[in-house]
């Protein structure tokens, strides 16, 4: 199951530029004046260099601008001395994010796996993982811990786009779970890069070249990965293709349609869009799957030796589906995208790992170089886009600083 963590298009993203507030720009005169200078009596030659500093050009009459402060000392545009000065808890919180992230996608993708294995409703189970996030969106709402979004009803109109993507997607997911490996899954969803770039040319939004070129390793070593995985199956991969195709539209028309609500954050949007999925899926799957689900049932608490550790791993899956997509959403405003290629890529490393040591699936050396290409691509492909997303953005603000 793939985190999208681009859903939410106005996610703010630190880039490396320092925005200079008026507060910092008054308080940088001072800054930069030795404490001793201002204790001792100074010098002729200090004073002069404190008046040449201070003498400041100012603007011509009727020419002020409003936004300015009228204290010289905003007219100089020093850097504050913070922003090259690294946290020291920095390193330890993002590795504790990423640490707590990779621990929650790893407990849902086993007992996801478990209990898709012995109860193969993938649209009752998907159904499930989105009524856990409602629930629990809707405890954070009520208890104040999570602010409760201001929607209308050209919000609410918004979401049903997104919201039928996710509930496909998610669903497609699911199925892919049913039929192929764990591992497997995770180098499929490695391709969503490729239906990125292509679905977004379709839209009108071409990527530069060099995007273009960093999908070459993913699809290489997702074919590799495919002709010589011991459990293919074409449903399972049509189930997981589909997955990332619906994820990519949804992140797409999410972009589109929530431009106007740029004071929702990932997390509110995040619940919302999972609130409306649950509305779609549920109809659909009582019509699809309802009549096997009693029977289902007694097989899989049968295979499990007991209702309550069935019961379990299913609620397991739920909670720990939607933790680890809450700890995704707190932790992006944290997060620049070059450090969350990073991690993401780890990510799967750890997720493939542990599900090939848990289930013991057999891995070739071909698939094993194929997972690791797909992996490599990936990584790639997110740090041709963070650069890229990094450099228009110094370009735009030395053309802005320009005029």
């Amino acid at each position: 199951m793939i985190a999208f963590h681009t859903l939410h298009p106005f996610a703010p993203r630190p880039d490396g530029c320092v925005m200079q507030t008026r507060l910092m720009r008054s308080q940088n005169f001072t800054h930069h004046i030795p404490l001793l200078a201002l204790r001792k009596r100074p010098s002729a030659t200090s004073l002069v260099g404190i008046l040449k500093a201070a003498a400041v050009p100012q603007p011509p009459p009727g020419k002020i601008n409003a936004d300015e402060d009228l204290n010289p000392s905003s007219h100089i545009k020093y850097k504050p001395l913070t922003a090259k000065l690294p946290k020291k808890n920095d390193t330890v919180k993002l590795a504790a994010v990423f640490g707590l992230w990779c621990f929650q996608n790893v407990i849902f993708n086993v007992y996801n796996k478990k209990v898709l294995g012995l109860f193969p409703y993938p649209w009752l189970i998907a159904s499930f993982h989105l009524l856990v996030s409602s629930l629990w969106m809707t405890g954070l709402w009520a208890t104040k811990l999570q602010p409760f979004p201001r929607v209308n009803r050209k919000f609410l109109l918004a979401l049903l786009g997104p919201g039928l993507f996710h509930a496909i997607g998610h669903t497609s997911a699911c199925i892919a779970f049913t039929k192929l490996a764990v591992s497997f899954i995770q180098v499929i969803n490695a391709s969503e890069p490729c239906f990125s770039v292509v679905i977004s040319a379709l839209h009108d939004h071409f990527y530069p070249i060099h995007i273009w070129l960093s999908v070459i390793p993913i699809v290489a070593g997702c074919a590799l990965a495919a002709v010589t995985e011991a459990s293919f199956n074409a449903a399972g991969l049509w189930g997981a293709l589909v997955s990332n195709a619906c994820f990519v539209l949804r992140n797409i028309y999410s972009k589109q349609s929530f431009y106007d609500y740029k004071h929702i954050d990932g997390l509110n949007l995040y619940g919302c869009i999972s609130i409306v999925s649950l509305f779609y899926l549920i109809p659909v799957a009582v019509i699809v799957e309802g009549r096997h689900w009693l029977q289902g049932y007694q097989t899989a608490i049968a295979a499990a030796g007991s209702p309550s550790s069935f019961l379990t791993w299913a609620l397991l899956s739920g909670v720990f589906y939607h933790l680890y997509n809450q700890t995704l959403y707190q932790a992006l405003d944290e997060i620049s995208p070059l450090r969350f290629s990073v991690g993401d890529a780890m990510r799967r490393v750890v997720v493939i790992i542990a599900t090939v040591i848990v289930f013991r699936n057999p891995v070739r050396p071909l698939n094993a170089v194929g997972s690791a290409m797909a992996i490599f691509g990936t990584f790639l492909y997110s740090q041709a886009t963070a650069v890229g997303t990094k450099k228009g953005k110094k370009k735009r603000q030395m053309i802005t600083k320009e005029r």
